[in-house]
């Protein structure tokens, strides 16, 4: 396993990471699902300690994964091991009648935090951020206010921001130009380059990168055809219709190669791009059993720059045609 500084700060993450949105379970908001679907806890904790005992350091989960049942299982697995870094978010709640709600109140930051806390068995978060803040949170300044009480408390050592999947930049620019924070997270795959100038101009100014999405919802697996379904506990079921599914594979058709070129897996292959970028710490892919986390936890395909301009390149030609649809379809 590689591993790579965080920015300036001193923490040294796997360059592989765990992505635990997935193992909350099928969590729903009212009648909207907001998880994965269906998943056995006991699986969960053996994915957990494979992908630890493979050399992964980093554990990224959110309060709203499972509604606090991520953070559960990782605080019961993992998280109590010395080398472990855990990165957890804030700033998603439900309503009384079950509806999201953004929350970065500085009262709903530090009571969160402490229940966030009191899952994983800790004293310490070792990343905290904040999950999809807007602009208007930052400029309104109470979940900065929040954070930096936390970090004086010592409840938190670094924090960040979570970036939007497609619009990353006002957040990142409001943090980079106040020199706010010590990373972002933000979406960087194959089908999603968008954040790409942005990245590189945050790692320039010293913040850590955490990498989410590399498989694109599964999509860079090479696991799905047109005819694929999902439950509808599964996000997916929305966010993949078949006109999406039929577009996007038919668009990474030219991917698939790459893989035997490199003697690896479709993952492989995204994994490799993502890891190509030298401005990120680490990458996050979602992961919900040991046989993933074998797969995932394997060294990234070393990608050469002819490739990684091949895979820019189609991007610029067809990707961001599908990225399109994926944002319109929200």
């Amino acid at each position: 396993m590689e591993y790579r500084k965080f920015g300036t700060t001193d923490l040294r993450v796997s360059v592989i990471g765990f992505g635990a949105w997935g193992i909350g379970g099928p969590a729903m908001a009212g009648s909207t699902p907001i998880g994965w679907g269906r998943v056995d806890d006991d699986v969960s904790e053996q994915a957990l300690r494979k992908a630890y005992e493979l050399g992964v350091n980093f554990f990224d989960t959110a309060d709203f994964y499972g509604l606090g049942h991520s953070e559960e299982l990782i605080g019961r697995t993992v998280a109590r091991n010395n080398d472990v870094i855990i990165a957890t978010k804030v700033g998603h709640r439900l309503d009384r009648d079950q509806n999201i709600v953004l929350d970065y109140s500085k009262q709903h930051i530090l009571a969160a935090c402490e229940a966030s806390l009191k899952r994983l068995g800790r004293e310490t978060i070792d990343y905290y951020q904040l999950h999809s803040a807007k602009l208007s949170h930052l400029e309104q300044g109470e979940c900065v206010e929040a954070m930096s009480t936390l970090k004086e408390q010592g409840k938190i050592r670094c924090w960040g921001v979570s970036l939007n999947t497609y619009k990353p930049e006002p957040e990142a620019e409001f943090m980079m130009k106040r020199q706010m924070g010590n990373g972002f997270q933000l979406v960087l795959n194959i089908i999603n380059q968008r954040a790409v100038p942005l990245m590189q101009r945050a790692a320039g100014a010293g913040y850590g990168i955490i990498a989410r999405m590399p498989l694109q919802f599964g999509l860079l697996t090479g696991k799905f055809n047109q005819k694929t379904t999902f439950e509808k506990t599964d996000h997916r079921s929305f966010r993949l219709p078949p006109a999406i599914l039929d577009t996007s594979l038919r668009a990474l058709s030219g991917v698939w190669p790459l893989a035997e070129r490199y003697r690896t897996s479709n993952a492989g292959v995204a994994l490799g791009f993502v890891a190509g970028f030298r401005e990120v710490s680490t990458i996050i892919p979602g992961i919900k059993t040991p046989e993933q986390a074998i797969e995932n936890s394997r060294a990234p395909a070393p990608i050469s720059e002819a490739d990684m301009g091949f895979l820019r390149k189609l991007y610029d030609e067809k990707l961001a045609g599908v990225l399109e649809m994926m944002e319109q379809q929200g």
